[in-house]
């Protein structure tokens, strides 16, 4: 029997609609009819209108309330939806989505303490975290894969979830579950992100010409500004959390980042040439970079560009520790 409150906790929408669909699907199995969902935003959706949606029927007939951005909810809908926990009439399914944040904070520990079957819905902040939601969707098929299969997939596919996921069920259906390094090059070799990384490569190891050159080539060839903007994020931020471990075995470092033995070595070896300082100065561009290209700049274009060329010139010319 399907638990009658449940909480998204993050803020993916690839990840809610999952669970939602899922959700939705589990209790359609348990009876003979398709289930209605209806939807709500909390900070819309007035207090009558959300009581009136969690009123038992007349005949218990199954339904699913999913209120979505409970974090903007209102003082008097955030009352009704904490009221009504303890008392979910029978047949009706609530979903509370909820980033964990905004004015109605407190109302994530409320959910959980009535009881609520939590499902994270968090988008992946790290490139370990990124990597683990591969290894999850591969294991959800039943099938293991070697890590650097998983490294593949993101230099590959990217970092949308929803990509990820679909590319993963291809992969599964098409290899009979037998997926390796060389099947992810057949399927995805020289998807838009490879070239991503290749100008974030350059940037790190103070090519300005040559990341300049690529970057040019890339936007000439319509990649997502977004996703150029990750892949030199993740370039700084690599080294920066590789620099924080010290000298540390490849193999044991791995462990500790959630990364490829590979990738690890390729951080350490493109760490030496930076300092505390120089890569600090390079996670701040890159973190104005990261709203530049979501539309706090009026010329995306020109904000990557400065990013590449300033973070290529910050590389200092001898590491100095």
């Amino acid at each position: 029997m399907t638990a009658p409150l449940h909480l998204l906790l993050g803020d993916n929408d690839f990840l809610i609609e999952r669970a939602v669909s899922q959700l939705t699907a589990e209790i359609g199995r348990e009876g003979s009819e398709p289930v209605p969902v209806t939807r709500v935003r909390a900070g819309e959706v007035t207090a009558a209108e959300l009581s009136e949606l969690l009123s038992p029927s007349l005949f218990g007939d199954a339904r699913v309330i999913v209120v979505e951005a409970a974090a903007e909810a209102g003082k008097e809908p955030a009352a009704v939806i904490t009221s009504a926990l303890h008392d979910i009439p029978d047949g009706i399914t609530l979903v509370v989505a909820h980033t964990g944040g905004g004015r109605t904070k407190a109302m994530v520990g409320v959910l959980q303490k009535a009881g609520a079957q939590v499902v994270d819905c968090a988008t992946p902040r790290w490139p370990s975290d990124r990597a683990d939601f591969v290894r999850r969707e591969f294991q959800a098929t039943g099938v293991r894969v070697s890590r650097d299969v998983v490294e593949l997939m993101l230099a590959n596919v990217g970092s949308d979830l929803r990509e990820l996921a679909a590319a993963v069920s291809q992969l599964v259906a098409d290899t009979g579950g037998k997926v390796t390094e060389a099947a992810v090059q057949t399927y995805y070799s020289g998807r838009a992100e490879v070239k991503g990384f290749e100008i974030a490569d350059k940037a790190v190891t103070g090519d300005r010409s040559g990341a300049l050159e690529a970057l040019a080539w890339a936007m000439h060839h319509g990649v997502p500004r977004v996703i150029l903007a990750d892949a030199l994020a993740e370039a700084v931020h690599g080294i920066a959390r590789v620099r924080g471990l010290g000298s540390i075995n490849p193999q044991a470092a791995a462990s500790e980042l959630g990364m490829p033995p590979s990738r690890v070595k390729k951080l350490q070896s493109q760490a030496t040439a930076w300092d505390t300082e120089s890569i600090g100065a390079a996670a701040v561009v890159v973190a104005k970079l990261n709203g530049d290209v979501k539309g706090q700049a009026a010329d995306a274009d020109y904000s990557l560009e400065h990013a590449v060329s300033t973070v290529a010139g910050l590389r200092p010319r001898r590491g100095r520790g």
